[in-house]
C-alpha cells in the first residue's frame, strides 16, 4: 500500500511581495567572530559543490505515514553544502570563489544574487540554458529540533568539460585553500589534482560516503567529518579509533576533525616530528583524560588538548605522532535553539576561516 503524508504550506512564491527576502541561513558559530573578522585582508578560498534553494517548513511534529498537517513558518533560503559553507567564510572576511552549476530558471538566479550579495565570487559558476537549479525541501521537527531533507538535483548536471583550463586556472589563481564538498566529484578531482599540483591545502567535507570521495581524501591535507563518518569509513571499533585510522590510511593528512553536535567535536593532528620513540598514549584513555578535564558547571565552549608530539596508538590498528584536541559545545537552552540545518557547512566556513588565521 502507497501511504502519503500531506505537508499544507502556507503560499510564499520566492519573488512574493508578502515573502520575506531569501537569506542565507545564519551560521552556528559565534556571531562574534562575524562581528571581529578582520575587514582589511581578504584570503582566497575556493570552494567547488552544491549550490540550492531551500524550502524550510516548520511543523509541530514530523508527520506519520497519511498524515495531513500544516506549516507553523515557511523560509526560502539559499542552500547547499558548499554555499553555506562559503557564506560563512565570506561573512567571517574570507574572499570566496565557487565553481558549481545551477539553470538561468528563477531559483538560478536567486542562487547567484545571493551568493554574490553575501560576498562569494560566482565568476566561474556554469549557468545552463534550460533545466532546473537544484532545490531542497526541509522538514524542521519543532520538538525536536531536527530536519528532514528532500533534495531535487539540478538538470542537467555538471560534466567535468564545462570547466575549462582556462576558467580552472583563472579560479586557483592566487587561492590559499581548496575546500570540497564532494558533490559534482568528477569536477572536483579535475580542480583537487590541479590544485595538488600548486601545493595548494585542500580541506574535504567527508559528510557521508559519496562517490568520488576516496578520490578525494587521497588529496586532502584536512578532512572535517560528520559524526558517524570516521567509524563507518574505516570500521573501527570507535571514534578515537577511527580518527587514528584515518591519519595513518591518508598520510597527506595534517589533521581530521569529527563534529560530535551537543557534544562539541574531536580534532586529531599530526606532528610535524616524529614521536616513535615516546612511549605510546591509548588514544581512548587520552579522550577519558581530556574529558576529566571539562568543567561541568560552565555552559560556555571550551577547547582542551592533549600535549603535543604524543605517541598515539589504537589497538589493532597502529600509532601515530600528533596530540588530540577535544572542542565544547556550548550550552544553549532548549528555546533559544531553531533547527541544525546548514550548521556542518557554518562550521567548516568557520575552519576554513581559522585555518587561515593560523597559519
Amino acid at each position: 500500500k502507497m501511504m502519503l503524508t500531506l505537508l499544507h504550506i502556507p503560499p510564499l512564491p520566492i519573488n512574493s511581495p508578502s515573502s520575506p527576502p531569501p537569506r542565507r541561513r545564519r551560521c552556528p558559530p559565534p556571531m562574534a567572530a562575524f562581528a571581529s573578522a578582520p575587514q582589511q585582508s581578504k584570503p582566497l578560498v575556493l570552494g567547488c559543490g552544491a549550490v540550492s534553494v531551500d524550502y524550510l517548513a516548520t511543523v509541530a511534529s514530523f508527520p506519520n505515514p497519511d498524515d495531513k498537517i500544516r506549516s507553523l513558518a515557511l523560509k526560502v533560503e539559499g542552500g547547499g553544502n558548499a554555499g553555506n559553507a562559503l557564506t560563512g567564510a565570506a561573512r567571517l572576511g574570507l574572499s570566496p570563489r565557487i565553481i558549481s552549476k545551477a539553470s538561468n530558471d528563477a531559483l538560478g538566479k536567486s542562487i547567484l544574487k545571493e551568493l554574490q550579495d553575501d560576498g562569494v565570487d560566482t565568476s566561474y559558476m556554469t549557468v545552463a540554458d534550460g533545466g532546473n537549479s537544484p532545490f531542497t525541501y526541509i522538514i524542521v521537527d519543532n520538538q525536536t529540533k531536527t530536519r528532514t531533507c528532500i533534495h531535487t538535483p539540478g538538470y542537467p548536471p555538471m560534466k567535468p568539460e564545462e570547466l575549462t583550463k582556462e576558467n580552472l586556472f583563472a579560479a586557483l589563481h592566487g587561492v590559499e585553500m581548496v575546500y570540497f564538498d564532494v558533490r559534482l566529484h568528477e569536477t572536483a578531482l579535475l580542480v583537487a589534482e590541479e590544485a595538488s599540483q600548486r601545493k595548494i591545502p585542500i580541506l574535504v567535507d567527508a559528510e557521508k560516503k559519496r562517490e568520488g570521495l576516496d578520490d578525494l581524501l587521497n588529496f586532502a591535507s584536512y578532512v572535517v567529518c560528520s559524526a558517524k563518518f570516521p567509524q563507518a569509513w574505516t570500521g573501527a571499533s570507535s571514534t578515537p579509533v577511527a580518527l587514528v585510522h584515518m591519519l595513518l590510511r591518508l598520510p597527506n593528512l595534517k589533521f581530521v576533525i569529527v563534529t560530535r553536535g551537543e557534544k562539541g567535536c574531536l580534532m586529531l593532528e599530526r606532528s610535524m616530528t616524529d614521536a616513535s620513540e615516546t612511549e605510546e598514549t591509548d588514544v581512548e584513555d587520552l579522550l577519558e583524560s581530556l574529558e576529566q578535564k571539562v568543567d561541568l558547571s560552565s555552559s560556555m565552549a571550551k577547547c582542551v588538548a592533549s600535549k603535543s608530539n604524543l605517541r598515539i596508538s589504537a589497538d589493532g590498528v597502529g600509532s601515530m605522532s600528533g596530540r588530540l584536541i577535544m572542542g565544547t559545545a556550548e550550552d544553549i537552552p532548549s528555546e533559544e535553539l531553531i533547527d541544525t540545518t546548514g550548521a556542518g557547512d557554518a562550521f567548516i566556513g568557520a575552519v576554513l576561516y581559522g585555518k587561515h588565521t593560523t597559519s
